[in-house]
């Protein structure tokens, strides 16, 4: 059996190339514009997912496609390829008859402190959710009618170690680490969902491999055991052996930065999610795989700290 990893050079890629080459006897290709090897025998293929022909040649031979790849924080940049990226994936899997996991994210769920559910309403606040619904509800509608044998794995915010992308280990995780202060977005006392991106590449590996599994979406599992952000910063301090110093930032002050700063504008649909809990649910597949340990903070934030050798 062949699994093809799409967007292998991101931090979930990589840690799915090493979930599937521990847990599955199977044969791995990774694809991305440059590839690099995970596993010894892992198979590399360069392709642009934005070219349908390479896209093909990419998914031929596979069983299993999983979808990882992500693209940076740019608005129109998300609005102009997605819907490419993912047509050509789909169609890809069709030609060849490959499954697809696709690994999506929660822009387009209401940032509300409303518990989200897999059947959570799409209510996007900007264009980066928009265009996340439009693309996953293709995705969808090719299970609903039976063209395309696929699920949907979604996760909340990251945090974790090697290249891991998110706002929490930008602004709090890698400021503590060099001694510096943490920076938080508009309130410090609110509940975070946070998955340790690790698990969220096991889970993945996992789903992916249990055939009764497809033609639903899954939450992705997380430690239940929710922290504000002034938590995660001191338990984050204790382990790192730091003094725990964080900023809470305004939302005059994240408008102001962004008018210099295009990311940090980009980032600005995101900012209602952080005056309010956020109460990501995995109880589904906690459910359905009993056995799957979940990383605990402390556990993760400390697996950080050996990494970064803080300890």
């Amino acid at each position: 059996m062949r699994q093809t990893i799409l967007g292998a050079n991101g931090q979930i890629g990589r840690e799915l190339a090493l979930s599937l080459n521990r847990e599955f006897d199977c044969d791995i290709r990774l694809v991305s514009r440059k590839p690099q090897k995970v596993n010894a025998t892992d198979e590399l293929k360069s392709a642009n997912l934005l070219d349908l022909a390479q896209t093909l040649a990419a998914v031929e031979g596979s069983d299993i496609v999983y979808l990882t790849a992500g693209l940076p924080m740019d608005t129109q940049l998300w609005v102009e390829q997605w819907p490419v990226i993912m047509g050509n994936v789909i169609q890809a899997c069709k030609t060849h008859g490959a499954k697809l996991v696709y690994f999506d994210n929660t822009y387009m769920y209401p940032q509300t402190a409303q518990p989200q559910h897999e059947d959570a309403a799409f209510v996007p606040n900007g264009a980066k959710g928009r265009v996340r619904g439009d693309i996953t509800q293709i995705l969808l509608d090719e299970m609903k009618a039976g063209r395309l044998e696929a699920m949907i794995c979604r996760a909340p915010e990251f945090y974790g170690p090697g290249q891991t992308q998110s706002i929490t280990n930008t602004t709090a995780i890698d400021n503590l680490a060099q001694g510096k202060k943490a920076k938080v977005f508009l309130r410090d006392d609110t509940k975070r969902s946070l998955i340790y991106t690790p698990d969220a590449s096991r889970a993945m590996a996992l789903l992916g491999n249990t055939p009764d599994a497809y033609g639903q979406t899954w939450h992705l599992p997380c430690d239940d055991n929710r922290l504000t952000y002034k938590e995660f910063i001191t338990l984050a301090a204790d382990i790192f052996k730091v003094s725990a110093r964080y900023t809470v930032v305004k939302e005059w002050q994240l408008w102001l930065a962004g008018k210099f700063n295009p990311t940090i504008r980009d980032a600005g649909e995101l900012l209602p999610r952080y005056r309010c809990d956020n109460l990501f649910i995995s109880d589904k597949f906690k459910a359905r795989f009993p056995d799957f340990k979940v990383t605990r903070f402390e556990q993760g934030l400390a697996e950080i700290a050996k990494e970064r050798k803080l300890i």
